[in-house]
């Protein structure tokens, strides 16, 4: 059985602004002063190094990279992405800044837009308790492509879906065939992939990439420990969060600006960045 939870990323999300309001996805059980952040690189072709104020956060982010969820202080990050090696005091590719409140759990995604330009995004995932039995379906499209539909054994689930929005779904715990093709169409533009929906988890599913380029691909990660209280603690490890930890208090991005005179979202604060799981194409999952 399919529950259908619509979401316009552009009002709900912050995503032109990039201010995370997390009022409804929040984390209950999270620190008060914290966030969950992950980073997704959805750029083809382009290594890159990612600044947050001023210091280097990600060196040589590699395309298809989703980092490790990590808690972090609430705050403002500017957020400036380089092609990897370039002169950090030069024009960046993209530049951003980004808001997160305390107890959210939120994903930083540079993709392509519609029209093929990088940008950055962000989104709150939902980490809310799911039913017995059930688990959170979340399609993102970050994709230079045009609207898409996506099936589920064939059966279109979520429809009309244009970059950089998001649309979301409540199933039965299981295995689903899952594709992605033009929307109104039989043209399959990426897939079919297996995808294993645990019960209790929140699914996400990026497809990202150019049509033009021909690249299209599904990135999925996955949340874990809605089938009980949430914990917001994404599943999904790698032997670089130890070190990405140390990297970013050494360079003082525990301790990020605050701006006091702008409250987000009526809830306390939190911050961005990752641990990593590398892939670059086909689905992967952050377990």
């Amino acid at each position: 059985m399919i529950s259908r939870t619509p979401v316009a990323a552009a009002a709900s999300l912050g995503v032109c602004a990039l201010v995370l309001c997390g009022a409804g996805t929040a984390n209950a059980a999270a620190d008060d002063d914290k966030a969950m952040v992950s980073v997704f690189h959805a750029v083809p072709g382009l290594n890159v190094d990612v600044y947050a104020n001023g210091d280097e956060l990600i060196p040589d982010f590699e395309p298809g990279t989703l980092t490790d969820p990590q808690p972090l202080p609430a705050g403002s990050y500017d957020l400036k992405v380089f092609e990897a090696g370039a002169d950090p005091k030069g024009e960046p590719a993209i530049q951003k800044t980004v808001e997160v409140p305390a107890g959210a759990d939120a994903t930083v995604v540079a993709h392509l837009n519609a029209d093929g330009a990088p940008q950055l995004d962000a989104y709150v995932n939902d980490t809310s308790e799911v039913a017995a039995g059930q688990a959170r379906l979340t399609v993102r499209h970050v994709a230079a492509a045009p609207a898409v539909d996506v099936r589920a054994g064939g059966t279109p689930v979520f429809k009309d879906l244009v970059n950089p929005k998001e649309d979301t779904a409540t199933v039965d715990a299981g295995t689903v065939s899952a594709d992605v093709v033009l929307a109104g169409t039989d043209d399959v533009a990426i897939g079919p992939a297996d995808l294993a929906l645990k019960e209790g988890t929140s699914n996400i599913v990026y497809a990202w990439g150019s049509a033009d380029d021909k690249n299209l691909a599904l990135k999925v990660q996955t949340l874990t420990g809605m089938h009980s209280s949430p914990s917001g603690v994404n599943a999904g490890s790698t032997n670089d969060t130890d070190a990405w930890l140390a990297y970013a208090a050494g360079a003082g991005l525990l301790g990020p600006r605050r701006r006091a005179d702008r409250p987000p979202c009526g809830v306390p604060r939190p911050c961005v960045t990752p641990g990593r799981s590398r892939g670059s194409g086909g689905v992967s999952r952050q377990r």
